[in-house]
């Protein structure tokens, strides 16, 4: 029998963590971090403004547009992630050759990420995923994209720069959003060279494609994809989520699976049988575009610097409870972070201390 534990819950922070000073050291190593990045490319935009009038035309509300903003997402806002946080990213994966394509490139290369991974497919629209937002609200979303596997020259080109990278990176983070990228002819090359390199490798995973990921490190669905990653069982929205999480660990093979929960939090069920609890690290929830993405850049960048998988989870935890404070999609600095994981609780001079790391 699993042995289900509430860490975090209702304790002290730092005593639950042995010492105070353990995720300072973590954090510490974050700039040594080098991430390589695999999956879909996305072009997020923002069209922000307000509304006071119903349309005349239709019961539907008017927004008088008052701005647009463009931001890198999908497995390019884990890159920027990563890079907010002092890391070192190779990001891989596809883009059109029209002007959204232009525009990420464009956007990667003024964040300072690498560019080398970018492959392109004139036949393929670049990804672009636009929110209308009025009043701090999200009034509506709409896609345009083709979503397709790759080609063979494409499958090649992709391991080819993977087969460069991987032995220079600590940790290799799968960023799935089933747009044709991660697909199982690239995955079991990917995770045969990662195991031949000793790389762990981290998923967050798509719904439809759980049985790509068996022998995978972890995985860190969300609810609906881990209730959604068991479509073979029937019962499965009956199940706990202590079950869910068990079965998947088990169907995958995967050392760890971590739920995100939303306001509930985390749950993290690890290979060992401890199932871990913990509580949201927000304060206010704004906007979750994108909280995934930065769950994984936390997650992969924390077990590439040592922690174990509770501490990274809880580390991955704190972050999302920055970024989803924010409008749009976010990413979060390292201050953020740091005084996210309650720093505020030792003395003034232990705090200062470990906040300059």
């Amino acid at each position: 029998m699993s042995k289900v534990t509430n860490r975090f819950q209702n304790k002290d922070l730092f005593s639950t963590m042995n010492h105070a000073g353990r995720f300072a050291e973590i954090l510490s190593h974050f700039s040594n971090v080098k991430v390589l990045v695999i999956g879909d490319f996305i072009l997020d935009e923002f069209v922000w403004g307000s509304v006071e009038r119903i349309s005349p035309e239709a019961p539907v509300p008017v927004v008088n547009v008052e701005r647009e903003s463009f931001v890198p997402g999908g497995a390019l806002n884990v890159a920027n992630n990563i890079r907010m946080l002092g890391g070192t990213v190779f990001p891989c994966g596809i883009i059109g050759r029209d002007l959204h394509g232009r525009m990420l490139v464009k956007l990667m290369r003024a964040e300072g990420i690498d560019t080398e991974g970018v492959i392109y497919d004139s036949k393929r629209p670049t990804t672009l995923k636009t929110r209308i937002i009025a009043h701090s609200q999200q009034m509506v979303r709409f896609d345009r994209e083709v979503a397709r596997e790759l080609n063979n020259d494409q499958r090649n080109e992709v391991f080819r720069y993977i087969q460069k990278v991987m032995p220079q990176c600590d940790i290799v983070a799968l960023e799935d959003y089933g747009k044709g990228v991660i697909e199982p002819w690239l995955l079991t090359r990917i995770l045969k060279l990662a195991k031949s390199e000793g790389k762990p490798v981290i998923v967050d995973p798509k719904e439809k494609h759980f049985a790509y990921y068996r022998g995978v490190t972890a995985v860190t669905p969300n609810r609906k994809e881990a209730i959604g990653g068991l479509s073979r069982e029937k019962n499965r929205d009956t199940l706990s989520i202590e079950q869910v999480g068990k079965k998947l660990l088990n169907r995958l093979g995967v050392e760890a699976v971590l739920i995100t929960l939303g306001e509930e939090g985390m749950l993290l069920v690890e290979k060992s049988g401890e199932v871990t609890r913990i509580p949201t690290a927000a304060r206010q929830v704004y906007d979750v575009s994108g909280a995934g993405d930065t769950v994984i850049a936390v997650f992969s960048m924390a077990i590439a610097s040592g922690a174990n998988k509770r501490e990274a989870a809880y580390v991955a935890n704190a972050a999302a409870g920055v970024v989803v404070g924010k409008l749009g999609t976010a990413t979060l600095t390292m201050e953020e972070l740091k005084s996210t994981l309650s720093l505020e609780k030792m003395s003034g001079n232990k705090k200062k201390e470990l906040l300059n790391v």
